[in-house]
């Protein structure tokens, strides 16, 4: 059995949470918000396809999880707290059993973090979802890309890597990503591939220390890039300081994340710069919402990124992060 197009925005729309701050939802042309006063709208937008962006086989539950955690990643590395969002999703066949599992996957986060959805679109075509996230933040204590300062501390949450991991095993046909592993270590690889966890407290405790902050979605050198351009000044990343996997040591693939860890994406970390004077305070904010942070490089005069290892010898520019439109070579998605 198959849904029309608005019994399938009825089945959606029952699953949407309230929020006070909605005067008019679902249902209407548009909806209806109220912003909190001394807060400044913080908006981001992400399209997943299916190929691009998650495996075909990926479970439904866990493609709904993903879609929206990529959006609540751009927020935390905003330092935003979110509320709102619109769902527009392009489905081949609108099958109940698909959607309602779908549902339970993006709500199943939606409700952690008390984000309502307001709106979207519905229409048939390839298997992809777009959602549009908003937040806000008070009136300027955003956290933006272009306040990295030279001598500035260099900093990552969690442990990027193990994402790309997950990916290279899958297209080596030695992980099935269409239901949980048998490992633990595995399953945990897995899940950081499904099931990104956005750092959303990590954002929010960064405010008024990091002077810069992105999310780590196409790689840890790329999107470090992003800073240093943005900001126009250099980091030096140092390669025995970045963290180690233990759960890709347990699958034995420690060799495989080293090689991984500086490029691969997908993991939805921050990556933030702070002076150095604050080093103590980070480690403790980042304790008070139990995040792992690991201080990897610092900021310089000029421009790029550049790894060196324990003798400050530069290493060779490791492979650079997803592009899905690079303009020679090849990407590192699906």
């Amino acid at each position: 059995m198959s849904l029309d197009e608005f019994g399938l925005i009825e089945r959606i729309r029952r699953r949407a949470g309230v929020r006070a701050d909605v005067a008019l939802g679902i249902g209407d042309d548009a909806a209806l918000l109220q912003m909190p006063p001394g807060q400044q709208l913080v908006v981001t937008a992400d399209t997943l396809n299916s190929g691009v962006h998650f495996p075909a086989e990926t479970p439904p539950a866990d493609i709904g999880w993903k879609a929206l955690a990529v959006n609540l990643s751009d927020l935390a590395a905003m330092g935003a707290a979110p509320a709102w969002c619109t769902l527009s999703l392009s489905l081949p066949e609108a099958s109940p059993t698909w959607v309602d599992a779908f549902a339970d996957g993006f709500f199943e986060l939606a409700d952690l973090h008390d984000m309502a959805l307001i709106g979207g679109d519905t229409t048939r075509g390839p298997l992809s979802i777009s959602i549009t996230a908003m937040g806000h933040v008070p009136t300027g204590e955003a956290l933006r890309r272009d306040g990295a300062q030279p001598g500035d501390d260099v900093w990552v949450t969690g442990v990027p890597g193990e994402a790309g991991v997950a990916l290279a095993l899958w297209q080596q046909q030695r992980l099935e990503v269409s239901g949980p592993a048998s490992d633990a270590a595995l399953e945990h690889l897995r899940c950081r591939l499904a099931r990104p966890t956005p750092r959303l407290a990590a954002g929010w405790a960064l405010r008024g220390l990091a002077t810069a902050a992105i999310d780590i979605s196409d790689g840890l050198l790329a999107d470090l890039g992003h800073i240093c351009e943005r900001s126009q000044v250099a980091a030096e990343v140092l390669e025995d300081e970045l963290p180690m996997s233990q759960m890709a040591a347990q699958a034995g693939e420690a060799a495989l994340f080293r090689t991984l860890r500086a490029s691969a994406g997908d993991d939805y970390e921050l990556c933030f710069t702070a002076p150095a004077s604050v080093r103590g305070q980070v480690i403790e904010s980042m304790a008070s919402v139990a995040v792992p942070v690991t201080r990897i490089g610092c900021i310089r005069t000029g421009s790029g990124v550049r790894r060196v290892d324990g003798e400050g010898a530069v290493l060779p520019a490791s492979r650079r992060g997803f592009d899905h439109f690079p303009a020679e070579g090849r990407s590192t998605g699906l």
